[in-house]
């Protein structure tokens, strides 16, 4: 979703804390809002941040977020950058248009602009890679039936039901201007979570699988450590006024210490649209 927003969380869980759709009435249409703060810990020890907004209508959204980090491990680049996302909300998906994101990590600097068409990139601008003779290349068919980091970990929850297993029965299909991997989720048990603002309930705990598909390097560090096999796990919270879960707290275990993702503030409202004020 490095740890902000360099490759560490915008490639191993992308962590953008957009929203999924609303399943509004016909009586009454709302739009909910979501309001958090990450902190990013490598062993315990602080080394980033993370705040996210995100704004759902009944007919569509957007999200933004910013972040910085320090690196702690020769595979985690420091880095810094904001993300942007809208679109369209319909039938009770969350359907990208426009994806907009700057990041620096180390010394690689990413600049993307992204519109999509019924879940395919339509338009793409981004900048250069760094030159690597091992770097997988991007063909158009990994351009197609995919979301950007930020709306792809927008979760519906099934049937209303703010907290369930089938939450965690899905592969998210990323593609990040650069990048192009899955994120596959597995539910693994139902946890209560406490925000220091906000949010205290359950939330549910997925694990997760990232397969690398195409726009990496074979030798990355980074690739290698979060596809070795390592224990990755999601923790997804309701959204109040919204069918849908959100990223609470992100774990990728390590031997030297768990890189966390921790929202200490999630604050949701729902409240009701200028349209239904009016009606």
């Amino acid at each position: 979703m490095a740890l902000s927003l360099n490759p560490t969380v915008a490639r191993a869980i992308a962590i953008g804390v957009a929203l999924a759709p609303i399943v509004a009435s016909s009586e009454a249409r709302a739009q909910s809002k979501l309001e958090a703060s990450y902190t990013i810990s490598f062993a315990r020890i602080p080394i980033g941040s993370v705040t996210a907004t995100s704004e759902i209508g009944s007919t569509e959204y957007t999200t933004a977020m910013s972040g910085r980090a320090s690196a702690m491990l020769r595979v985690l680049a420091g880095g810094e950058g904001t993300l942007t996302a809208s679109g369209r909300v319909k039938e009770g998906r969350l359907i990208p248009s426009h994806y907009q994101s700057n990041t620096i990590a180390d010394d690689d600097t990413l600049d993307v602009t992204m519109t999509f068409e019924d879940g395919d990139v339509k338009e793409l601008s981004a900048s250069a890679p760094p030159p690597a003779s091992d770097r997988v290349a991007v063909s158009e068919r990994d351009r197609r039936g995919v979301a950007d980091p930020l709306t792809a970990l927008l979760v519906p929850a099934a049937n209303g039901d703010g907290v369930a297993e089938v939450a965690c029965e899905r592969t998210l299909a990323i593609f990040d201007g650069r990048r192009r991997y899955d994120l596959k989720l597995a539910f693994k048990r139902i946890d209560a979570v406490k925000a220091e603002q906000g949010y205290a309930g359950p939330a549910v705990v997925c694990a997760v699988t990232f397969q690398p598909i195409a726009g990496h390097r074979v030798s990355s560090p980074l690739v290698k450590f979060l596809s070795g096999g390592r224990d990755i796990e999601l923790v997804l919270a309701p959204v109040a006024g919204a069918r849908v879960l959100a990223p609470f707290r992100l774990t990728v275990t390590n031997m030297l210490g768990n890189l966390v993702v921790q929202a200490d503030r999630f604050e949701t409202a729902a409240r009701p649209s200028a349209t239904s004020q009016t009606e």
